[in-house]
């Protein structure tokens, strides 16, 4: 299949946005996913506002191009909020020994392994860069024992070296009624905006959202070239169930009936089944995956092997290649029947 660039796929209906988490900080799992779905045909790839997590992407991608000189260039893209947002927190023991009649459920439901059982008894261990703030361990430790902290990315501090390295798009966390901290965060954008191919706007649904998404236009004006709608139904969820993506699906005609200029694209509890309810009739641009994409291909990514072979790569990596190749397949062959401009749909 032919590579197609970025923003034709946005106008086409057919963009696949990979993210691989805006707090997932984990080096080599980042570097081996943007490996494995640069091959798959992503469009994007999206990341922790961080240099080094940056790096090891664009290392994935290089070595999927070195691999098959026929793979695309996925935009490079970095999270950031204006406020408080689950996406953007961590989990933290209060209290580093667990009773020890504790049967430890906060284990079982890490999808990244990031609580692990430590070396001593009644002790659990967490690995802060894996942990992306999914939040499913604070729930159900029976002693209350975890909890997570949030943090906000600083703007104006990270954005110039990620700009150097290369960075081809932002993406806006936040939440209605966040005016003037958008605002102040826009301000702090709004100067990298010529070096940048694209903005995306990630929000939940709620009373006036229409009035809010309104605001926000009228603060960007005027408007960055490409600027994306990420409808983020139910966040951290795909890999939970099927149904999780019908969040997604009922704010995307919400917000498409708004009719604002932009494009519109699925996320939060997106997974193999969110295409197949997508209504080809919507002029949807595109689906974003995160959980599910990610515990698609996990257990090629923990294989023991990061350093087995001379050039330091993960050897069994390639056996996640047809997963990821079938995933993104799913976007780009979607059934469309709609015709998509810049910034309307006729």
């Amino acid at each position: 299949m032919p590579v197609t660039l970025p923003t034709a796929s946005l106008q086409q209906g057919t963009w696949f946005k990979l993210i691989c988490g805006a707090s997932f900080h984990h080096l080599p799992s980042v570097r081996e996913l943007a490996f494995l779905y640069t091959l798959a045909g992503a469009d994007c790839i999206d990341v922790a506002a961080d240099p080094a997590i940056v790096r090891a992407a664009q290392e994935g991608i290089q070595r999927a191009q070195a691999e098959d000189p026929q793979a695309g260039s996925p935009w490079l893209m970095v999270s950031v909020n204006d406020g408080e947002d689950v996406h953007f927190r961590k989990a933290v023991l209060t209290a580093p020994v667990c009773p020890a009649d504790c049967p430890q459920p906060c284990l079982a439901v890490c999808p990244p392994h990031a609580l692990t059982q430590a070396a001593l008894p009644a002790q659990v261990h967490i690995q802060t860069e894996l942990c992306y703030g999914c939040g499913r361990c604070e729930p159900v430790c029976p002693h209350r024992r975890i909890a997570t902290f949030g943090y906000q990315v600083a703007l104006s501090e990270v954005l110039p070296p990620l700009v150097e390295l290369g960075i081809q798009a932002v993406e806006i966390h936040t939440c209605i009624g966040r005016q003037r901290s958008f605002e102040q965060l826009w301000g702090s954008l709004k100067p990298w905006l010529p070096q940048l191919q694209a903005i995306s706007i990630s929000f939940n649904d709620g009373p006036g959202l229409e009035a809010y998404l309104r605001d926000l236009l009228a603060l960007m004006d005027p408007l960055p070239e490409v600027l994306i709608w990420q409808v983020d139904g139910r966040p951290m969820s795909g890999d939970i169930g099927a149904g999780t993506g019908k969040a997604t699906l009922k704010l995307a005609e919400k917000v498409l009936n708004m009719g604002l200029p932009g494009y519109v694209q699925l996320a939060g509890g997106t997974n193999a089944q969110t295409v197949p309810l997508l209504d080809p009739r919507w002029p949807v641009a595109g689906v974003a995956f995160g959980s599910y994409a990610r515990q698609l291909v996990s257990a090629y990514l923990e294989e023991p092997a990061h350093s087995s072979s001379e050039s330091g790569w993960n050897p069994g990596l390639v056996a996640g290649i047809p997963l990821a190749k079938q995933l993104v397949q799913q976007v780009k062959r979607r059934s469309v029947a709609f015709k998509q401009t810049r910034f309307s749909c006729v």
